[in-house]
């Protein structure tokens, strides 16, 4: 019997801990996704995150970053032209081929910037909790007193 393992859903996941949307989202992912390219995700502090993709053979107009409803969308195609050139490879180690990587957000996450040095596509990512949904102190103010206890202080 084959086990079902959710463990690329749990990496893919940012911003929440949320285990119903995780099981949602298990349902709704087709099968043969595979696991490339290869990435991290790192917590570089309170509240701040990074996805690091090795997309080593892709140039920085090959690849395509788009946020849609909760959902970063990282997707890379090779140019055809590129491809086309006079080089011809013995071996050929470094995948190239397209690609398309889908991370789950949380409401609160959202995406600032990414940057592309040394085959390393950097996304960088920020939570950002609305005013409303942040804890608020509330005072306890004390009862005022009656007239009628003023009015025994008084005659005391």
């Amino acid at each position: 019997m084959r086990a079902f393992d959710i463990s690329p859903l749990l990496r893919s996941s940012i911003g929440f801990e949320n285990l119903n949307r995780l099981v949602e989202f298990a349902s709704r992912v087709e099968g043969g996704e595979s696991a490339y390219p290869p990435y991290n995700i790192e917590k570089l502090g309170d509240g701040t995150y990074r996805i690091a993709m090795a997309v080593a053979g892709f140039s920085q107009d090959e690849l395509d970053l788009t946020v849609q409803e909760n959902t970063l969308i990282v997707t890379g195609q090779a140019n055809a032209e590129a491809e086309s050139s006079e080089r011809q490879f013995l071996h050929r180690g470094i995948a190239k081929r397209a690609f398309e990587r889908r991370f789950q957000l949380a409401d609160t996450i959202k995406v600032t910037g990414a940057n592309y040095e040394n085959g390393l596509l950097n996304i960088e990512l920020v939570r950002e909790v609305p005013e409303h949904k942040k804890p608020r102190k509330v005072e306890i103010a004390t009862a005022a007193p009656t007239l009628v206890e003023a009015t025994r202080i008084a005659a005391e």
